[in-house]
């Protein structure tokens, strides 16, 4: 079992956890992530170690409450428990002096790219990190960011703060302006992957995504992340979760996302249902 020793609210329905789990924070790399299930009649979720500390034996996580899962470990608290928690898991981020990288964050995607950035950042290279949000109060970690890397560029939809639009907005005005770019290392939504894999295919820039999907066991047994990767089958799991985002079949990644969409649902309206929620 895994404690939570602290808990954070870092813009609204987004949390931090930084739990103990010694054994994990020993041995972790960026890019790596945890399966969580946080009751015997819990669901196994996937989650990316946003920084970990392995003086004080602990691990943090960044988690968007999007659905059953997510809402209910947001009203743990300090000092609650964690039932399991599996890791870590997945292939390391490849890191090397590239030259100038650019890493793009979009919502909670952010504090993934964080053990990243600061990994790149150590191993010689210039570091750009774009961060997209819907809107001002969603910002977060713009200050973490920046500590670890050289330069940081805010985007919002709405435009309430930085620079307004979207991520491959920012990331074309760095093309338009001739900067020279070695790598693109992209985590957040699918739908803003796809755009940035699109945006960089022309440049023949690296690219990298970071894929997400739906996880169950985390060892490549279940078949639940099955990719399209240069014509060829993959784990997300065990092969990922990092690809060359110019290789991703993304509409085949899309369709999947979806499969259990419907149960997904049922299931969180269930656990409402039960807390008086509905």
């Amino acid at each position: 079992m895994f404690r939570i020793v602290h808990k954070e609210k870092l813009s609204p329905g987004i949390d931090l956890f930084e739990i103990e789990a010694p054994r994990i924070a020993g041995h972790t790399k960026p890019g790596q992530f945890v399966v969580l299930r946080l009751h015997e009649r819990g669901e196994r979720i996937p989650l990316t170690i946003a920084d970990n500390d392995p003086d004080r034996g602990t691990i943090t996580i960044v988690v968007q409450e999007v659905g059953k899962t997510t809402y209910e470990l947001g009203t743990y608290k300090e000092g609650d428990i964690i039932l399991d928690l599996l890791g870590p898991l997945g292939k390391p981020s490849h890191i090397d002096n590239f030259g100038t990288v650019v890493m793009v964050g979009g919502g909670v995607g952010v504090a993934e790219i964080y053990p990243v950035a600061k990994a790149m950042k150590e191993a010689g290279n210039h570091v750009i990190s774009i961060l997209g949000f819907r809107t001002k109060e969603l910002v977060f970690w713009e200050d973490k960011l920046a500590e670890v890397g050289n330069e940081v560029i805010v985007t919002t939809n709405d435009g309430s703060y930085g620079m307004k639009g979207f991520t491959t907005h920012a990331l074309a005005r760095l093309f338009e302006e001739g900067r020279k770019i070695d790598l693109v290392h992209a985590v957040g939504p699918v739908v803003m992957m796809k755009a940035v894999a699109e945006l960089t295919r022309p440049y023949g820039i690296r690219t990298v995504a970071s894929l997400n999907p739906i996880m169950v066991d985390g060892t490549g047994m279940c078949g639940a992340c099955r990719v399209t990767v240069g014509g060829e089958i993959k784990f997300a799991c065990v092969d990922g979760p990092e690809f060359d985002a110019h290789l991703i079949d993304w509409d085949e990644l899309m369709k999947r996302l979806v499969y259990y969409r419907d149960l997904e649902l049922m299931s969180f309206e269930r656990w409402k249902q039960k807390r008086g929620m509905v």
